[in-house]
């Protein structure tokens, strides 16, 4: 399914002049019709199911125990 700037805009809850400015940047791939820019919505879903993994491995992450240094010295 392809959206318009502003559909995206919309979509992505930012300004559509940001939007332009992705697509200028080639972050956003896009096609140009002749008359408007059209974007396949289809790249976001993959970016965010990314970017949902990347925070779950951070998390796993951080709830790992850290384990005890067997040379570390009581200096009490």
């Amino acid at each position: 399914m392809y959206l318009t700037i502003k559909e995206t805009a919309d979509f992505l809850s930012m300004p559509e002049s940001h939007v332009k400015a992705l697509i200028g940047q080639k972050k956003i791939r896009a096609l140009f019709d002749g008359e408007q820019y059209l974007i396949n919505k289809e790249q976001f879903n993959r970016h965010f199911d990314h970017v949902e993994e990347v925070k779950r491995m951070i998390e796993e992450w951080r709830n790992e125990p850290i384990p005890e240094d067997p040379d570390i010295k009581d200096e009490d």
